[in-house]
């Protein structure tokens, strides 16, 4: 009985500690499957109801961590090494009693001074993160950064894990008033940043935008900037069954865009920790292969690593971008084409190797925020509104020559 009674203490210890391994087990795959789902890069925008406004007006620039329609976290203000405004060419600092939160959205509050083209500008501090082989491949193809991707692959370097320095600097130009000034070619000196070869505000829906990228204020070649835009309150659509409506040399456009999707980061973890991959204050990151998630609510999807590995054209059938997909020149220049009204935001991530001791990347991201809106001056807008039910004009015309042609012969015969 006592050799019995052992057997069976022994037997429920084990079967307990199988049910405990299994439960923890359990939900440690939960905990990395929900990180998995909520935690990934976050883009980082400077946005306004509009970008128009008039002098002296009371304003507000909201700061979007996450995608440009979604922010998903604040951001502390010991985390901004500058925030300025540029116009009539002067540079304003901003203080931080002019900054607030709302939801996870981080308001700068200002008023307008004279009328100009004027320049926003926000850069953050750097932050380390640290990442498996397999996060960090997918988070390469998750935000476009294709080339480092094919890096790694060509140098056998996938299995490699990265710890990875990255910082944000973000750009909005805004007009004020009628007066266009040049402060939109403000260089404010950050490690990465937009530059536009003319005012977007003398641009229009059917031009093309030139823009200059550089890196440590020296033009950056052969990167890849993603460039889109969403409709904006002012902006509106044209085409009607029975107009025709012309915007000069215009192109046809629509204001139909595809969601961006959104990546998270970590905007309040300590800088020397090193030891979580969390873009936010929700905990570790995994890219378990195989764990599914959805983006948006969208259908959920698998990050099955193997095609990382065994077939490269497959890495491109899973990047979270949209919009235009631009490569800078020897010169680090694009050319943007407006194809609509609306909100329009560029966006890159310039992300190498590094020697620098105790890590292996580092990250410089840069976006560019402006509003394009179509002409209407005399030259180039015209409208002709022809009743298709009704006679066309040129029915008209030649029944008017036809009448007019018909009475000088009576008159004629006549005499």
């Amino acid at each position: 009985n006592f050799t019995h009674h052992i057997l069976v203490y022994n037997a429920k210890s084990i079967i307990f500690e199988f049910f405990l391994n299994a439960t923890i087990n359990m939900k440690n795959r939960l905990f990395l499957l929900l990180c998995f789902v909520i935690l990934c890069s976050h883009d980082m925008f400077l946005k306004m109801e509009t970008f128009f406004l008039e002098p002296n007006q009371k304003s507000v620039i909201n700061l979007y961590n996450g995608t440009f329609e979604k922010s998903e976290n604040v951001i502390d203000r010991d985390r901004m090494i500058d925030v300025s405004l540029v116009g009539n060419g002067e540079r304003l600092k901003m203080t931080e009693d002019q900054w607030s939160e709302k939801d996870s959205i981080t308001t700068l509050h200002f008023t307008t001074g004279n009328a100009g083209t004027w320049v926003a500008g926000l850069s953050t501090k750097s932050r380390l993160i640290e990442m498996d082989a397999d996060a960090f491949n997918n988070y390469l193809v998750h935000d476009g950064i294709t080339d480092l991707l094919e890096y790694r692959r060509a140098n056998n370097l996938l299995e490699n894990s990265a710890v990875e320095k990255y910082s944000k600097h973000v750009k909005a130009i805004f007009q004020v008033g009628d007066t266009k000034t040049t402060d939109w070619n403000t260089n404010l000196g950050y490690p990465i940043e937009f530059i536009p070869q003319s005012n977007p505000y003398e641009a229009h829906t059917g031009d093309v935008l030139k823009v200059q990228l550089l890196r440590d204020s020296k033009p950056l070649a052969d990167q890849l900037v993603y460039a889109d835009y969403k409709a904006s309150p002012s902006s509106h659509s044209h085409a009607t069954t029975n107009q025709d409506h012309s915007h000069g040399d215009t192109k046809a456009h629509t204001h139909e865009g595809e969601d961006a999707h959104h990546h998270d980061d970590d905007e309040n973890h300590a800088q020397d920790n090193v030891k979580t991959h969390s873009h936010n204050d929700s905990g570790e990151h995994s890219h378990a292969k195989q764990d599914t998630h959805s983006h948006d609510g969208g259908e959920p999807h698998a990050h099955d690593d193997t095609s990382l590995t065994e077939d490269s054209s497959k890495t491109e059938t899973h990047e979270h971008t949209s919009g235009q997909k631009l490569r800078t020149d020897a010169n680090g220049m694009i050319d943007v084409k407006l194809t609509a009204d609306g909100f329009w935001f560029l966006r890159t991530i310039h992300l190498v190797p590094t020697t620098e001791e105790g890590l292996t990347h580092e990250s410089n991201w840069a976006t560019l925020t402006f509003e394009v809106r179509h002409s209407h001056s005399e030259e180039t807008h015209t409208h002709t509104h022809e009743d298709e039910d009704g006679i066309p004009s040129y029915i008209y015309w030649i029944g008017s020559i036809v009448l007019l042609g018909g009475l000088f012969l009576f008159f004629n015969r006549k005499k």
